[in-house]
């Protein structure tokens, strides 16, 4: 039998030689031509929700490298969560599902930071976290921590991301401050009405009113997942990104479209801060009286107020029976049933305010009894203007374990 010839044999060398693996896991992704992967390593990106779009997120986060993520939930892990979350296992089953989240994408990829915080974006976050954030991702499921979201992203000018899904259809609205609308901006009277039935009376939640419940696959929560991600990438390689945009799915239909929202220039959430003065004081250890002495030393200026961005409840009032109890609380951390009155039992009338005067009694509580969280940016007002002062003293201690553990507030997540 004729041997073949030469050259239809194989190659000896193409035999013999090793086949070439990357060592590089992020080898594929280089050869998009704009990908800077040194960029990924040093960006910043906060995800606000661990559930099921939180999920998705983290997890493309995490696989394309970023360096630091920060994930706030403050809910804990359920079994309905695990039909829809693919970082979920049933043994985290009442575990927190910010340190979960955390734990579960160091897995994937030991080049990320990941750090989960268990707490609640409307009360426990301060403005100096988010100002140095490349990108904001919202992956909640309701209109108050959007709006709450929507306002710290505005004041500090970060981008932030958000998602909502529900059954199989979703959208995605990216802002971009200052430019183009805000989140507040394409809201009705609708929403805000539908937002406020969750108080019972003045700024107090009621926490005996069914929660929502969003019917979602985990279908859309992938879809919806990756868009986020995929803007959040094109966001920090300085890719164009529009700003007041929306997308939005119907899986119904399977019809996709892109929409521009008006952007209403009597806006409210549309407040800047700039410029921001450092200090090294923080929440806890500082009270107003404090501040107001350092903004007078060091600023010029003759301080007569500080402002808070969140609703102070000083005293409930019974107008029954004219029974008073002084609480001294962040409006948003009291619930309807502390309202009640102990002598007539009807809800009592709760006496709130948003400034702390120089002279009054409320100036020589800390910052943090004020409710005012940890590496937050106050508002200082004098007669010659207002001043903007970080609490930088808080900062090493937000980044190293995080903004601290509560319980109740605002549902932050699809669940």
């Amino acid at each position: 039998m004729p041997k073949p010839p030469e050259s239809a044999l194989p190659s000896t060398t193409a035999l013999d030689s090793p086949i070439e693996i990357s060592e590089d896991r992020y080898d594929r992704l280089k050869l998009i031509g704009w990908w800077d992967q040194e960029r990924l390593h040093k960006a910043r990106v906060l995800v606000v929700g661990a559930g099921a779009l939180g999920n998705e997120v983290i997890k493309n986060l995490a696989l394309v490298g970023v360096g630091r993520i920060f994930v706030l939930d403050f809910d804990r892990i359920e079994l309905s969560n695990l039909s829809r979350a693919v970082l979920f296992r049933p043994e985290h089953c009442g575990r927190p599902k910010a340190e979960v989240v955390a734990e579960m994408a160091r897995q994937l990829n030991g080049d990320c930071q990941i750090f989960g915080y268990e707490a609640d974006v409307t009360q426990d976050i301060g403005l100096g976290l988010i100002r140095e954030m490349d990108v904001v991702i919202g992956c909640v499921d309701n209109r108050e921590a959007r709006l709450w979201v929507n306002r710290m992203c505005w004041k500090v000018g970060t981008p932030w991301i958000d998602g909502g899904i529900q059954e199989i259809s979703g959208v995605v609205k990216t802002y971009r401050p200052p430019h183009g609308a805000c989140y507040e901006c394409t809201m009705t009277e609708n929403d805000f009405r539908l937002m406020h039935l969750r108080y019972s009376c003045p700024l107090l939640k009621r926490e005996d009113m069914q929660e929502g419940k969003v019917p979602t696959a985990p279908t859309i929560a992938s879809m919806i997942g990756a868009l986020q991600s995929q803007e959040a990438l094109k966001l920090l390689h300085d890719r164009h990104v529009g700003s007041g945009v929306g997308m939005v799915f119907n899986g119904d239909a399977n019809q996709f479209y892109q929409t521009n929202f008006p952007r209403r220039e009597d806006c409210l959430a549309h407040e800047t801060y700039d410029p921001i003065i450092a200090s090294d004081f923080s929440a806890a250890d500082t009270s107003a009286e404090q501040l107001f002495h350092w903004v007078d030393a060091n600023c010029g200026l003759n301080a007569e107020a500080l402002e808070l961005d969140r609703d102070f409840l000083v005293e409930f009032r019974c107008q029954t029976c004219g029974e008073s109890e002084t609480v001294h609380k962040a409006a948003g951390r009291v619930a309807h049933r502390e309202a009640t009155c102990s002598r007539c039992g009807l809800v009592r009338l709760p006496v709130t305010t948003c400034e702390v005067s120089r002279e009054g009694e409320l100036a020589k509580l800390s910052l943090e009894q004020l409710g005012v969280p940890p590496f937050d940016i106050l508002k200082v007002k004098s007669s010659s203007g207002r001043v903007l002062v970080e609490l930088g003293g808080d900062r090493a201690k937000v980044w190293a374990s995080g903004v601290g553990k509560r319980s109740g507030g605002v549902t932050t997540d699809g669940r």
